[in-house]
């Protein structure tokens, strides 16, 4: 099991909080445990969702052009 908490932070946009719902979004696909907060996505699931989740996430976001992905990866229990 692990746990994540991601935060995304779009780049020279004037729509960030359209990346970062849609990149959020994606979790959804990863049949993955999330909960949204006001700075940060908390995930949790096996280490392949996860990372799944992760990948899928920073993949949607970096559509829009240049983005910060920061993370906090946790394999004990919250």
């Amino acid at each position: 099991m692990l746990c994540a908490e991601i935060s995304i932070y779009p780049k020279k946009t004037t729509n960030a909080s359209q990346v970062i719902t849609s990149s959020i979004e994606k979790l959804k696909a990863q049949n993955i445990s999330y909960k949204v907060g006001s700075i940060s996505t908390h995930v949790d699931g096996s280490e392949e969702q996860v990372w799944a989740g992760i990948r899928s996430v920073f993949d949607e976001a970096k559509k829009a052009g240049e983005v910060d992905m920061v993370l906090t990866i946790s394999n004990s229990s919250h």
